[in-house]
């Protein structure tokens, strides 16, 4: 499948796993490059600059195709140099970088400098805007479905996606509530380029989680997310464990973020990622887990997703419009 999204970033299929923290470790990303995705490496969740440099090194020995490093800036901690983190990413060879939280814009001059594509990701279509006016290469654009953080505004991607095709001369990648091929196939029918999938590739068998994570995905339906920190204006969709909906009901009663924020700590969320024990940490995973019903290699997903569209697209479409 060609899009301007493959063509420019040199991967064989429009898709690409989204960074994670926890998850996207060196043998993720290049399980999915090797499959004919862009797999990403996330940044912070090595907590040194000198550890990132080490895991890089570990996946590009791992894979000769394109890889991609998350850097989200401002929302982890405001203790992070990342000044540090970029001139590693600078210094490691690696061509694309998927930005996230806060703009991207004090780190342009240097990822242009060395030749970076940057995609950023985006909430809302003027933040979009923003981006493409400061020399970002790709906009990935998050509908409401999406785990993590989905803004204020509550736009799913069905809206979201062809508003932001209508304003941007960009690629635009599609995110939130993707999982198969059918979410690739819609995602180009609104005018995207490719697709972002995040929750599909932690129920893979590559994925660094334990399998109890995995099983909970396989058993969950669409319902079972849970919206929280929305009175503080950072919305996050997490899993609708029971730390979920205590700080909902801390929420509800008033709590500042002092008061939930042991339940939501890092710590925890190690716990409940390495553990399996769901319950002891947030866990960020978003709308499309209830879509995932299998824990495949990265190479049979990848495969399964392009096929599964290729055959939407040429039979199904067709014969209703032949």
């Amino acid at each position: 499948m060609k899009t301007k999204l493959t063509e420019l970033l040199g991967i064989k299929t429009p898709i690409v796993c989204g960074g994670m923290m926890r998850v996207g470790t060196a043998e993720l990303a290049a399980a999915v490059s090797n499959a004919g995705a862009l797999g990403t490496m996330t940044a912070l969740t090595q907590p040194t600059p000198e550890l990132l440099a080490a895991e890089i090194d570990k996946c590009l020995s791992l894979t000769d195709q394109p890889i991609a490093i998350n850097l989200t800036v401002g929302v982890v901690s405001t203790d992070i140099n990342y000044d540090d983190y970029v001139d590693v990413i600078c210094n490691s060879g690696v061509k694309i970088v998927e930005t996230a939280g806060r703009s991207p814009e004090a780190y342009m001059a240097r990822f242009n400098a060395h030749n970076i594509k940057v995609i950023h990701k985006c909430v809302a279509v003027r933040h979009a805007l923003s981006a493409e006016r400061l020399g970002v290469a790709v906009v990935s654009i998050d509908g409401f479905e999406c785990a993590g953080h989905p803004g204020e505004q509550d736009i799913p991607g069905l809206v979201l996606i062809p508003a932001a095709v209508d304003k941007l001369s960009i690629p635009v990648i599609a995110s939130g509530g993707i999982a198969d091929g059918r979410g690739l196939a819609a995602a180009l029918a609104l005018g995207a380029d490719g697709v972002n999938m995040g929750t599909r590739f932690i129920a893979v068998k590559e994925a660094p989680v334990h399998d109890n994570v995995k099983q909970e995905i396989l058993t969950m339906d669409e319902t079972q997310t849970q919206l929280i920190f929305r009175s503080y204006n950072n919305t996050a969709r997490v899993y609708a464990n029971k730390v979920a909906k205590q700080v909902v009901e801390l929420e509800a009663a008033g709590a500042d973020f002092s008061q939930v924020h042991h339940l939501v700590s890092g710590a925890n969320q190690d716990v409940a990622w390495s553990t399996g024990k769901i319950d002891s940490g947030m866990l960020t995973i978003g709308m499309a887990g209830g879509l995932i019903h299998d824990v495949p290699s990265c190479a049979t997903l990848v495969d399964n997703v392009v096929n599964e569209a290729k055959s939407i697209i040429n039979d199904r479409l067709s014969a209703i419009v032949g």
